[in-house]
């Protein structure tokens, strides 16, 4: 039987240095030549078994510690050259792995070291807020990923592209759809480009919502679609088609750096096309002020979903025809943002989102309910919130459901002409105090206060214990 040979001398090393002791010193324990245990050390000769035992006999050594924490120092350092700054710095893993082998308290120094830069990262996002809200230009140069340039392009300006709603619109007037306009897009691709739209079952595309097969020119939409999904993914072909020139001329106007950032922005701007097809803004504003921007009546009168109609409010800024200025926040369980949209760009420094108080967080609780209430922040600026639960694609009965939760949110001047702000404009007892985010926050005595506010030090007196966990002066 072959001899099992193990490489570790790095972590023999760091045994014997532990210990105390010379080379010359541990080679006459074990009974090999202080050059063979260099060797060893070095990673030039293997470990063999009986030195294994021999080490653990000898000095009384778990041979677990000879296993070390490689795997897991390993994972880290990839976790850190994920990052925008060192990304293609390495281009496999195996050279983490020998850095974790070979020097595994440098490696451990790097991870600290990272750990540091992401806080005070985190911090100078802070302090940049507090200074935009006193009306300071705090503007940071970073190195981004293109999904976070093309997020930072779109919430920042208004959700409205006035070429794509205006050329939607007279698309729709072409099809003629009628009550049917899922029926029409399907006839359209066929009769047009020759498109046969498909819908297939689950064991025939496992993993995909959609799928556009150009030699047998035919779309494949999933089943676990439901009906205004699978409306969405078809608009949204069409009007990569038939919009072709105006999503272009959008993308020029945006001005990316990339062209990863570029094709990113290009399947927001159709994701927008296709709501704006499913949604014609004329018909779509009337119908919101008629409904008093009821969300669930434009559902039904439109056949679309909670998350498309609501998302669709956020863009009624026509010259001429505006709305309400809605803005929007999507999240998921654990607070990851999604998406974020305005009809004037998304209020990052006035308003946040991050507040632990927010009823998008109350939502999960109770899914599928609506929930609306008037928020006022610290400078006394109120807001309408309107949340609610979104389902994702339709999930297998052994699968977990996909859940988000969605905010929409205005000025709470507005309450009056909204129909879920009618009556909470008649009693302001009712308005709940937030913040934009607990490092942002001053308020005392808050029982949902998950960080210290930067602008303050900690309460560290042994004699008084406030409500909130992390006191301050």
């Amino acid at each position: 039987m072959a001899e099992m040979k193990i490489f570790a001398g790095p972590r023999v090393r760091r045994i014997r240095n532990g210990l105390g002791i010379t080379q010359t010193a541990m080679a006459e324990g074990l009974g090999i030549s202080p050059s063979y245990l260099n060797l060893i050390e070095r990673n030039q000769r293997p470990l063999t078994v009986q030195l294994i035992l021999k080490l653990a006999s000898v000095y009384k050594i778990d041979i677990e510690d000879l296993q070390g924490e490689t795997g897991s120092v390993a994972s880290e350092l990839k976790e850190i050259f994920t990052d925008p700054l060192l990304v293609g710095e390495i281009p496999g893993g195996e050279e983490l792995i020998e850095v974790s082998e070979a020097a595994p308290n440098a490696a451990q120094g790097m991870i600290k070291l990272y750990r540091a830069y992401k806080e005070q990262a985190a911090r100078l996002t802070d302090l940049a807020g507090l200074l935009a809200q006193a009306g300071h230009d705090a503007s940071i140069s970073a190195a981004k990923l293109p999904i976070d340039e093309v997020r930072s392009r779109f919430e920042s300006r208004p959700n409205f592209h006035a070429l794509i709603d205006a050329a939607a619109e007279a698309f729709y007037e072409r099809l003629q759809p009628g009550e049917d306009l899922a029926g029409a897009i399907r006839t359209w691709l066929k009769n047009e480009h020759g498109i046969v739209v498909r819908t297939l079952p689950v064991h025939a595309m496992p993993n995909l919502r959609r799928r556009y097969d150009r030699h047998s020119m035919r779309l494949f939409l999933s089943e676990r679609l439901y009906p205004h999904d699978q409306l969405r993914e078809i608009a949204q072909e069409a009007c990569q088609i038939a919009l072709k020139d105006e999503i272009v001329a959008t993308l020029d106007e945006l001005g990316f750096s990339s062209g990863e950032a570029r094709r990113i922005a290009r399947f927001e701007l159709a994701r927008y096309a296709a709501l704006a097809l499913m949604m014609p803004y004329g018909a779509f504003h009337a119908a919101a002020l008629r409904a008093r921007y009821d969300i669930g009546i434009l559902c039904a009168r439109f056949r679309v979903s909670f998350e498309q109609a609501a998302n669709r409010l956020t863009s009624l800024q026509r010259p001429g025809m505006t709305g309400i200025a809605f803005f929007s926040l999507e999240i998921d369980i654990a607070g990851n943002r999604i998406r974020r949209a305005g009809a004037n760009g998304y209020p990052q420094a006035r308003f946040g989102g991050q507040c632990p108080k927010l009823n998008i967080h109350a939502a999960f609780a109770a899914p599928g309910q609506i929930l609306a209430e008037i928020a006022e922040m610290p400078d006394a600026t109120q807001y309408l919130l309107i949340s609610r639960t979104l389902e994702g694609p339709m999930a297998g009965f052994e699968e977990r459901v996909r859940r988000t939760a969605l905010l929409i949110g205005c000025d709470a001047a507005f309450a009056g002409e909204i129909a879920y702000g009618q009556h909470l404009s008649k009693s302001p007892d009712l308005v709940l105090k937030i913040g934009t985010a607990c490092r942002l926050c001053e308020r005392p005595g808050c029982l949902a206060r998950a960080e210290p506010p930067l602008t303050r030090p900690l309460g560290l007196d042994e004699m008084v214990a406030g409500l909130s966990v992390f006191d301050f002066q």
